[in-house]
């Protein structure tokens, strides 16, 4: 995807007609924060515009100041973005409304974000300057999935977003006012139901096949609302061979909920799915992996280590060791990856910051609200 030039217009990086070709530089920026896969397929998408993408992550400070405080730390959010595939290189502390200036030092052609809008403090369009000049590209946005809608699930404490698992009333109910302000519903902030396609799961695997001298490692677990604590035992056990292929085995949402209890899963399995296929360090994902890891598994994927983590490990149904296979293989080994953070302290921080969230996301669907109302006023003015 060499290009002559500037892509764009606006007088880019490479404007003055250079004939060299050089490759298409793209840029994003967001707060990343509670990182799903609607954040790595708007990377994707954006990936795919170009030939090396630098993703802009903002300062806690500056999240604050926009939008209320985040979950997790700005060292915390620049490693869950290096870790998705798709991205070249990050840009730490990047402001928090994008300008040709940000464009420019980076040496980046144009921008790309989803076709949701973000607004400053005072309600105004984060991308104005960059879309004027002609650098702005737009993507879809992932429909099914929003940090509000998570945070929703998690404070709700139901079973609704399981597959398999009819709709209850409650969740129904606290999604109308979760992402819902006193004047009605904004398109952005609400919740909606994640469809699993063929098409979406092509996107997000690699494609790749091991190949002769890779080192065939299989990690298992829920992976559930991947996280850090994932990013950092996954990057672990990426380091023990020279060639690793890592296949994941994610469980069924009923074998998660088995072991984990409450209403976890947090994310379904399709949910899971795409957010550990988005990791550099994994090659395959094992859609429903047995919760033992049985001989059948481990000859049928020719697997030459079996990792865990620091974490317990919760007998199967009938009381066995789920590990007991590559244990007397002597192919089982466990990693300590260092973090201490599981998917049960992400959701005690927010649970803590619960208040904060619920104003936070009053005051977002008022903001994008009156936006909508504005543009509707502009288009019937033009008629």
């Amino acid at each position: 995807m060499l290009r002559n030039g500037a892509a764009g217009g606006g007088g880019g990086p490479a404007a003055g007609g250079a004939a060299a070709q050089r490759p298409v530089r793209v840029w994003c920026d967001g707060c990343y924060d509670m990182v799903h896969y609607g954040h790595s397929n708007q990377l994707r998408q954006a990936r795919a515009m170009g030939d090396y993408l630098i993703v802009g992550v903002h300062t806690d400070e500056e999240i604050a100041k926009h939008k209320g405080p985040p979950v997790f730390t700005q060292e915390e959010r620049y490693k869950m973005v290096q870790a998705i595939k798709w991205v070249d290189e990050i840009a730490p502390g990047a402001p928090y409304v994008t300008t040709l200036e940000t464009l420019d030092k980076y040496n980046c052609d144009f921008c790309v974000h989803g076709d949701d809008i973000t607004l400053t403090i005072d309600g105004k369009d984060t991308y104005e300057e960059v879309k004027t000049a002609g650098r702005y590209r737009e993507c879809k946005r992932t429909q099914g999935v929003s940090t509000t809608d998570l945070v929703g699930r998690m404070l709700l404490m139901t079973k609704a977003h399981h597959s398999n698992i009819d709709e209850d009333l409650d969740y129904r109910k606290h999604t109308d006012n979760f992402g819902k302000g006193p004047k009605g519903h904004s398109p952005w902030t609400g919740v909606s139901q994640f469809l699993q396609t063929s098409q979406k799961i092509i996107q997000f695997a690699s494609g790749k096949e091991p190949q002769p001298g890779d080192t065939i490692i299989y990690v298992a677990g829920a992976f559930d609302l991947f996280h850090i604590g994932h990013v950092d035992f996954l990057e672990k056990v990426h380091q023990l061979a020279e060639k690793p292929y890592i296949i994941a085995g994610l469980h069924f949402d009923q074998e998660v909920n088995r072991y984990k209890g409450k209403n976890y899963p947090i994310m379904n399995i399709h949910e899971r799915t795409l957010s550990v296929l988005a990791c550099r360090y994994v090659s395959e994902v094992v859609i429903g992996a047995p919760y033992a890891v049985t001989a059948d598994l481990l000859d049928h994927f020719r697997v030459t280590l079996v990792c865990h983590g620091m974490t317990e490990v919760v007998p199967d149904k009938d009381g066995s060791d789920p590990y007991e296979e590559p244990k007397r293989r002597g192919i089982f080994q466990l990693v300590d990856s260092g973090s201490n953070l599981t998917t049960d302290l992400i959701v005690q921080r927010i649970i803590k910051n619960r208040l904060e969230f619920e104003a936070r996301n009053q005051k977002k669907e008022a903001k994008e609200l009156a936006v909508l109302e504005a543009m509707k006023r502009l288009e019937e003015e033009k008629h």
